[in-house]
């Protein structure tokens, strides 16, 4: 586990190349990360581009508030992929523009969000399964996302937007990134390429150690 006190700097730092990147706009979006006698999640409604170490809230291993901010109305769906995931001690959830447009214009199908279209979207972040929709916040998601966690890096939240999680805040960043990178690409081509195709894929698995899922 990290000292809490760079897991503080890390998320301001993570939450504040999230906005200047626009992957989160205004006071969307939540940041976590896990810490031996529980874990940190950003305040509820405030902006991740304006994030300080001493304002971020500490809720215990139960999700219970200890200190700091109230923190974000996501700290249901946070736990249930934290109880999953041992291995997991960093979840980003934001409202990512393309992303959200892919769920409003179709989704590719309800268990891959986007087919695999290129080798670094399988290695970095691999299927994405949509979430029907519920409103933020609501325990139901976070029921569903709990069924989930341990198959998949990540979840699309209907007409909210991705959550995806790794070993650390960083990790996350990088897979969210690369997912909404993919879901440009996606909207921005007509036709829809390909996906890769099976050869192309057991050897990203043989080489990479990572699987499409």
């Amino acid at each position: 586990m990290l000292d809490e006190n760079v897991c503080r700097r890390e998320i301001c730092a993570i939450g504040r190349d999230l906005y200047e990147r626009g992957h989160t706009t205004g006071s969307a979006g939540n940041i976590s990360a896990r810490l031996s006698d529980g874990w940190l999640i950003t305040p509820t409604d405030i902006c991740l581009g304006r994030l300080t170490p001493d304002g971020i809230a500490k809720v215990d291993l139960d999700g219970h508030w200890i200190s700091g901010p109230k923190p974000s109305k996501t700290v249901v769906l946070h736990r249930s992929i934290y109880d999953q995931r041992p291995d997991c001690h960093g979840i980003i959830h934001t409202h990512s523009t393309h992303l959200v447009a892919l769920t409003l214009a179709g989704v590719f199908s309800d268990s891959a969000i986007i087919p695999p279209i290129t080798p670094y979207q399988v290695m970095k972040i691999g299927r994405v399964p949509l979430i029907a929709y519920e409103r933020p916040g609501s325990p139901k998601a976070a029921q569903r996302i709990a069924a989930l966690a341990t198959t998949v890096q990540g979840v699309m939240l209907e007409r909210l937007g991705p959550v995806v999680w790794g070993a650390t805040v960083t990790k996350a960043a990088d897979a969210l990134a690369e997912l909404e990178e993919t879901a440009r690409l996606w909207l921005l081509t007509n036709p829809k390429p390909q996906p890769l195709c099976e050869d192309a894929l057991r050897e990203i698995a043989e080489v990479f150690g990572t699987s499409w899922g």
